[in-house]
């Protein structure tokens, strides 16, 4: 060996190895860790902050402490409590039926029938449709005097409705909407059917079982992880509803449409009471996030996992 050379200790090179690998890591994570602070975390603690204050976009703000709070909860704005109805109403109409219409179609397509890829595309295209254009064409479909809904309800001799131009029928008819786009939720539940071993029907046709029995005693429990994960985004969802409301009825007729988000979007931009949003926001996230744990707390009891012990 020459005198001048170094001795690497065994282990050395390795250890510089996964060194040089970890920092490689990091910097392809960078991007995604820099964005998270930057425009995630970072817009969330500063929304936080000024709930706190009466933040304008015209004026210079100051701190306030829970005044916007007091404000919603006291009934001195009479908008929050009103939106808030709406919303649950909303949430209440929209998502037990989106889930069985979703349910539904993934039942009659997990079926082999000649065709069944072309369905599946046909009954998944309208959730990807831009909102603006599927609002615009049910505008139209809606109209009272000219829409298609009302001219077939005429031609089999039934009473017509005011649809989304009526304060009593404005909410139902968005939660009938909202069963248009459910294709996303009904590839969730195709792809929870299609998980489900054929061992287990053959087991129910043995025992002299029928379509009911294979759905009560195999379908329904086997697929309640999969409803319990679009229960919550159903619920999630529905909170946040805002695009069909704004572009159809701007919170009309009568704020009998005002849903949370519209409410919102009034106080931040229409109202420039931006601090006053940003209140209402953390409402909404404290809502959801309640009505999420409610969610998680019962599941124990109706959602079964494969090979979870009893």
């Amino acid at each position: 060996m020459h005198p001048n050379q170094r001795v690497i200790a065994p282990g050395t090179q390795s250890g510089f190895k996964i060194r040089k690998e970890t920092i490689y890591g990091y910097g392809m994570a960078a991007p995604a860790i820099l964005g998270f602070f930057i425009f995630t975390l970072g817009p969330l603690l500063a929304s936080l902050y000024l709930s706190f204050t009466d933040y304008s976009i015209t004026n210079d703000f100051r701190f306030i402490g829970l005044e916007n709070f007091r404000r919603l909860f006291s009934g001195e704005d009479s908008f929050f409590y009103k939106s808030l109805f709406v919303t649950l109403y909303y949430v209440v109409l929209a998502v037990p039926v989106s889930l069985l219409a979703a349910f539904a179609m993934a039942l009659l397509l997990k079926n082999n029938v000649k065709g069944k890829a072309f369905f599946r595309a046909v009954f998944y295209l309208p959730s990807i449709v831009p909102v603006v254009a599927t609002s615009t064409i049910f505008m139209w479909l809606l109209n009272p005097d000219i829409g298609l809904f009302n001219q077939i309800l005429k031609f089999l001799h039934l009473p017509t409705s005011q649809w989304i131009y009526g304060e009593s029928t404005v909410v139902p008819t968005m939660a009938f909407m909202n069963v248009w786009s459910v294709g996303g939720t009904m590839l969730i539940f195709l792809a929870g059917l299609e998980s489900i071993p054929d061992h287990y029907y053959e087991a129910v046709d043995i025992d002299g079982g029928g379509i009911r029995h294979k759905l009560t005693a195999v379908t329904l429990p086997l697929m309640t992880p999969t409803i319990f994960f679009n229960l919550i985004m159903g619920i999630i969802n529905g909170f946040q509803s805002f695009s069909e409301a704004y572009i159809m009825t701007e919170g009309g007729p009568n704020n009998a449409s005002l849903f949370y988000v519209v409410y919102l979007y009034r106080e931040a931009f229409t109202n420039q009471r931006m601090g006053a949003a940003c209140a209402i926001a953390w409402v909404l996230f404290a809502i959801i996030m309640l009505l999420s744990v409610i969610v998680f707390r019962t599941s124990r009891s109706w959602v079964y996992y494969e090979g979870e012990k009893s």
